[in-house]
């Protein structure tokens, strides 16, 4: 049998690939994983972005989760680390999140979060596989008075609210912000958090009928907030993905800022305060030569990880280190959260650039000029589960990937993965000619639809 769980969750176009069955059986099979390992009757938080699947994988989410004697609460629409915040606050047992993150509407996902806010491990992960592949018929069902209950907690927005604008901790005054909420779940809580921060906010993405997740908007479509601020006068904008697990931004030149550019811009801060333990920022390997030079040229040490935020914050616990991310905008702050927060991330941004610009009247623009890019292109495959084994069994293929790198010759780098979250291959070539590395990039593009048929 292949592997449900990615490296975030279970995800698949929904009512084909993450069917009404599956998300049942996804319930049954974690009640009884949870309740084999105390024994007592688990509570379950179940929250979801917008998608128009959500509805219906709730519903049988929450059956397969009080078929097996667990209660359910329902807490709506709520960004992914809203729920991972309330399953501490709440004393559940797990808090399960409905969403397919930065991906088109017509996918979705289930990711699952422990008792103490942190993703499952790969071995309960794994157990749960095995029951779900075993038509979860080692699992017994209960009946009448043991059946859970469902109910809806109406507070949870607010009370996710509350709780960054503690952690954020910021006056934001004299800052006019656009937000762009991707039409999905930081809606709500961005349209009463920023407000109360001081600042004056506009808004933009904030439909919720269903089918506009992610659609033109958002993190993944960052050219609509660009356009939007410059013809506004705004100072910045920010742009979330579906579920709000992510932020980017860009200044008020309508230029672009990733994931790294935001980390280095707050590790520098926190490293200025006395803040950033262990004097390292975690990333992946998917972050640019010029953030790993500033960081250099700063005194700040780099850690490298697999790209994933479970494996960033693998590396975060184990070390100890506080701040980590993706270039993606995917930000970790283990001070406050364990795991990635876009609202969280957007106010510790904000917060640093409302204290420069009172103090020395700093724009947005001057902290996106903190370091320079290395140009870098990305070519993304379509691939299935099978073309992406397959590209990981081709020896030919790797050699191929090897002599591009060679012919670099240190002034840059490539990197080709498989996509954990979405059917796709990737291939970015990084370095200081862009002549050279989009003509590697085609290279390896080609090479790898040449072996494997069906790669587009």
């Amino acid at each position: 049998m292949g592997k449900l769980f990615g490296t975030d969750g279970v995800r698949g176009v929904a009512g084909r690939d993450l069917t009404c069955e599956l998300a049942m059986q996804i319930g049954r099979a974690t009640a009884a994983v949870l309740t084999g390992l105390d024994g007592h009757r688990p509570r379950i938080l179940i929250g979801k972005d917008t998608r128009v699947s959500g509805d219906m994988l709730e519903c049988t989410l929450a059956a397969g989760l009080c078929s097996v004697g667990a209660d359910v609460d329902l807490l709506g629409v709520i960004p992914t680390p809203g729920v991972a915040y309330l399953v501490r606050q709440y004393g559940a047992d797990a808090g399960i999140v409905i969403s397919a993150s930065h991906n088109p509407m017509e996918f979705n996902g289930i990711k699952i979060f422990k008792g103490d806010g942190y993703k499952l491990p790969d071995e309960v992960e794994n157990e749960i596989e095995r029951h779900i592949f075993n038509g979860c018929k080692d699992i017994k069902l209960c009946e009448g008075a043991g059946i859970g209950r469902v109910r809806r907690l109406d507070c949870a927005v607010d009370d996710y609210v509350d709780a960054l604008q503690a952690h954020i901790d910021a006056d934001l005054s004299g800052l006019n912000v656009l937000f762009d909420c991707a039409n999905g779940a930081s809606a709500k809580v961005a349209q009463k958090l920023f407000p109360r921060l001081g600042c004056q906010c506009g808004f933009i993405g904030t439909r919720d009928d269903g089918v506009s997740v992610n659609d033109g908007c958002g993190s993944t479509h960052l050219e609509t907030l660009e356009k939007a601020v410059v013809a506004g006068g705004y100072d910045c904008g920010i742009a979330f993905d579906g579920d709000a697990d992510r932020c980017l931004a860009c200044d008020e030149k309508g230029a672009e800022m990733d994931g790294d550019k935001i980390i280095a811009l707050v590790a520098k801060d926190m490293k200025d305060r006395g803040r950033l333990d262990g004097n390292t920022a975690v990333v992946t390997v998917m972050s640019n030569l010029g953030f790993m030079k500033y960081m250099q040229s700063i005194g700040i040490e780099t850690a490298r990880t697999a790209v994933g935020d479970r494996y960033v914050l693998e590396e975060m616990r184990n070390c100890g280190y506080a701040i980590g991310g993706e270039q993606s905008g995917h930000v970790i702050f283990l001070h406050h959260s364990t795991t990635g927060d876009g609202e969280l991330t957007a106010g510790k941004l904000l917060k640093l650039l409302a204290r420069k610009h009172r103090e020395e009247g700093t724009k947005m623009s001057e902290l996106n000029a903190v370091f320079t890019k290395y140009p870098q292109v990305l070519i993304n495959l379509a691939a299935n589960k099978e073309q992406k084994q397959a590209y990981k069994e081709d020896e030919y293929i790797a050699g191929f990937i090897e002599s591009q790198q060679q012919n670099l010759m240190g002034m840059g780098r490539v990197l080709v993965r498989v996509s954990g979250t979405e059917p796709k291959i990737r291939v970015m070539v990084e370095g200081q000619d862009m002549d050279a590395i989009n003509q590697s990039a085609a290279r390896i593009a080609d090479m790898i639809r040449q072996r494997i048929p069906g790669v587009q």
